[in-house]
């Protein structure tokens, strides 16, 4: 393991990681719509891998954080 603060790979292994498992989130759940005030959007599988990829990121940042 590096002890290189600026870890890119291990960073996008974390991103790469999140969005795959929001992908798998999108696939299992299917079309998800959002409905507020009698109005509703549809929430496509975009969304939901972007906020994987950021989830991931996340975990990479507690990651950092604690020196695991």
């Amino acid at each position: 393991m590096s002890n290189n603060n600026n870890d890119t790979a291990e960073a996008a292994g974390y991103a790469a990681a999140g969005a795959a498992a929001g992908a798998g989130v999108a696939a299992t759940v299917g079309g998800m719509g959002l409905a507020v005030g009698g109005t509703a959007v549809a929430i496509t599988a975009a969304p939901v891998v972007a906020a994987g990829a950021v989830v991931g990121l996340a975990a990479y940042g507690l990651k950092k954080a604690f020196n695991w």
